[in-house]
């Protein structure tokens, strides 16, 4: 068995009502748990209320207007982050370890969710000094890099650059956070893949 075989990688994807967790609010997001052979072990989903003093970004609101369904959908029945946060570190905790948070872009889902655990669960993403048990390990994976070290492709400097439909195993990219979260999922689990066979090829020349 490989590192990566042994792994959980938790593929995660956030909606937002502005670019900003210091102003703005996280409407929802959802996670997929995949082992190192991506393979589903389960997933998260959650609508969250808005945070009180945080209000939309004009610019965010008029292109939410432009997706009405997606937004329909990242804000149906919310529940309250103090509610919410926890409970996702408890479904993060059932998983197997090592866990390693994964996204694309990871400096955009991640800061979101680490803001989130810090405030509404007392945890983080990263491991810090004095946290208590981490609920990852290392520092998260950014998709798009990876696909970029595995493939060549372009998929860092080109951000708005989306993943063919096989890649994303046919699961439209909707901007409802489940969707895209497993889209995600099945691009990384190609790209593990690939990494895997490379491995194998090499230690075989």
């Amino acid at each position: 068995m490989t590192p990566a075989e042994g792994t959980t990688f938790v593929v995660t994807d956030v909606e937002l009502d502005g670019p900003s967790p210091l102003r703005n609010s996280m409407l929802s997001f959802a996670s997929v748990a995949i082992d190192g052979r991506g393979a589903v072990l389960d997933q998260f989903e959650a609508v969250l209320t808005p945070r009180a003093g945080h209000g939309p970004d004009e610019r965010t609101t008029a292109w939410w207007a432009t997706h009405p369904e997606a937004h329909a959908e990242a804000t149906r029945d919310p529940e309250p982050p103090e509610t919410i946060m926890p409970r996702y570190v408890a479904w993060l905790e059932s998983l197997p370890v090592p866990r390693v948070f994964a996204a694309r872009p990871l400096m955009l889902d991640g800061v979101w969710i680490d803001h989130y655990l810090d405030v509404f669960a007392g945890k983080r993403i990263m491991t810090m000094p004095g946290a208590g048990t981490p609920l990852f390990s290392g520092v998260g994976l950014d998709i798009a890099s990876f696909a970029a070290a595995v493939t060549g492709l372009d998929q860092v400097t080109m951000m708005g650059k989306p993943f063919d439909a096989e890649w994303l195993g046919n699961v439209p990219h909707t901007h409802r956070a489940i969707d895209d979260a497993l889209g995600y999922a099945n691009v990384l689990a190609r790209l593990l893949d690939m990494a895997a066979a490379r491995k194998t090829e090499s230690a075989m020349s």
